[in-house]
């Protein structure tokens, strides 16, 4: 511990050994009864300032001071539904429900855009799973056309457009 070390510590902690760092305490202690004379000058002017600060004490604020800086306190903010509070979800329902149509709208343009309506193209038929024969609606038309009825009751001249075969009956 050398002189300078010892005054740091006394003016920074104080003349209280208690408020002194712990690793450095021990050896703060020594320096002190091995130099008393100069240790104790620094000592009671520290106690000087001890003593002065501990007789500083803070008043407890007026009634009128909490009740002016009570009266001039924001009131309290009332969380809801006002106005701009729903608008970002508003505005993101929306977007997604335009990306939808729009995705909706360029899917079927894609895929019935080269297609005629009305035929029954195998090419067109075929699923991501599998081949045109495990669509059931295949299998239903080839059934009823091997049948020789429509489904429906009566108006057998219609099971030629279902077989593919025009010049049926």
């Amino acid at each position: 511990m050398t002189p300078e070390r010892f005054r740091t510590l006394v003016d920074t902690y104080g003349a209280n050994a208690r408020r002194w760092p712990e690793g450095e305490r021990a050896d703060a202690e020594v320096w002190a009864e091995a130099h008393r004379a100069q240790a104790q000058i620094w000592l009671d002017q520290a106690s000087q300032l001890d003593l002065w600060l501990a007789q500083d004490q803070v008043a407890p604020p007026s009634r009128a001071l909490i009740e002016r800086v009570v009266a001039q306190a924001p009131g309290p903010r009332t969380m809801g539904w006002q106005f701009g509070l729903w608008w970002p979800g508003a505005a993101c329902a929306g977007a997604g429900l335009i990306g939808g149509v729009v995705g909706a709208f360029a899917v079927s343009l894609l895929l019935l855009g080269g297609a005629s309506s009305g035929a029954r193209d195998p090419a067109y038929m075929t699923t991501g799973f599998g081949h045109a024969g495990s669509d059931w609606s295949l299998d239903g038309a080839a059934k009823l056309s091997a049948s020789g009825g429509d489904g429906r009751h009566g108006n057998a001249g219609d099971n030629a457009t279902l077989s593919g075969n025009e010049d049926a009956p």
